[in-house]
């Protein structure tokens, strides 16, 4: 097996905790390079990762031949212009959600990569979780009937850490780019539905959503289903997704942050049957991410989540910010 040579862009908190650990763990990866201006930050990853190359700056990196693909996990603003590069450098990209903070961003990516034949796509974790590929399945083999209903939440409480790039807006910020992405590409992923009719309610701080809240009607394979969704950074922590069908429903734990907010579990309830648990707890999604995206590039196995899935959850999102209704707690 070859091994792919990953380096990343910048030293993120994220990356360091998450992301950088589950290249160095996932077979068939090796975390090679670091970009960061600041060797001090290069510290918290060499303590599991000892021989990483640590370069100056971004465009360093992307000039290393030893580098295979890119990890990108800037600011949100910065997604579009840096996975750009990455590509005209040769080298396959894996940039953290939302890959763009507009639709039509996208269409340029895949320009991109379609000329360049390099593989590029969107860090969109949870569609490499079993918990989220088992609920698929039971949906796609009918298990709860027709859907009907859906609907997500997904809340944290970030007020106190007002300099955190999530609470900027000159940096993208907000509970929707951040956290809507998946409230939303979830329920479209599972269902294959797309919004026909769709109004939000958003509250606003400082230039970004603290608050949203979105009705939709779906239309699907099965047919069209209604949809609601919450998202916040001003609220105590939840995360639930809910698909309702003729014959029953299907309830996801942790369903975003699965092993850190809860153990990932898959809820069946249907009339007159006992109630289906499946429980995921050693699953591992960000490592799941990274040896699949190796796969990819080796083999060209295939890959559960396109730039082209991206731009659908973001189309969705420009409808959101659209459809907006300010409102004030």
């Amino acid at each position: 097996m070859k091994t792919v040579n990953w380096g990343i862009l910048g030293a993120a908190k994220f990356a360091r905790e998450h992301m950088a650990r589950a290249i160095h763990e996932a077979e068939g990866a090796r975390l090679l390079a670091l970009a960061t201006s600041d060797p001090a930050k290069a510290e918290g990853f060499r303590a599991f990762c000892p021989d990483l190359k640590v370069h100056a700056s971004y465009e360093a990196l992307l000039a290393d031949p030893g580098v295979d693909a890119v990890y990108i996990p800037l600011p949100n603003h910065l997604h579009v212009e840096w996975t750009r590069k990455a590509m005209e450098a040769g080298k396959h990209v894996l940039t953290e959600k939302p890959i763009a903070l507009r639709a039509a961003e996208i269409d340029p990516l895949i320009a991109l990569r379609d000329r360049t034949g390099l593989f590029a796509t969107e860090a969109y974790m949870i569609v490499h979780h079993p918990q989220w590929q088992r609920t698929q399945q039971l949906v796609a083999e009918g298990a709860i009937g027709r859907i009907l209903h859906a609907d997500a939440a997904f809340s944290y409480d970030n007020r106190a850490d007002p300099g955190n790039i999530r609470n900027r807006p000159e940096t993208g910020g907000g509970s929707i780019p951040d956290i809507g992405v998946y409230a939303y590409g979830s329920v479209r992923w599972v269902t294959g539905g797309e919004p026909v009719a769709l109004r939000s309610r958003i509250v606003r701080e400082n230039g970004v959503d603290v608050f949203a809240q979105v009705v939709a009607d779906m239309e699907g394979p099965g047919g069209r289903f209604t949809y609601t969704a919450m998202t916040s950074m001003r609220l105590p922590a939840r995360q639930e997704v809910v698909f309702q069908g003729e014959a029953g429903l299907i309830r996801l734990t942790a369903p975003f942050n699965a092993g850190l907010f809860g153990e990932a579990r898959v809820h069946m309830f249907r009339p007159g049957q006992p109630d289906h648990v499946e429980r995921f707890p050693g699953a591992r999604q960000y490592r799941n991410q990274v040896e699949a995206f190796g796969r990819r590039i080796r083999d060209g196995a295939a890959y559960p989540w396109s730039l082209e899935d991206a731009r659908g959850t973001q189309a969705m999102i420009d409808r959101v910010f659209e459809g907006e209704m300010t409102l004030g707690y």
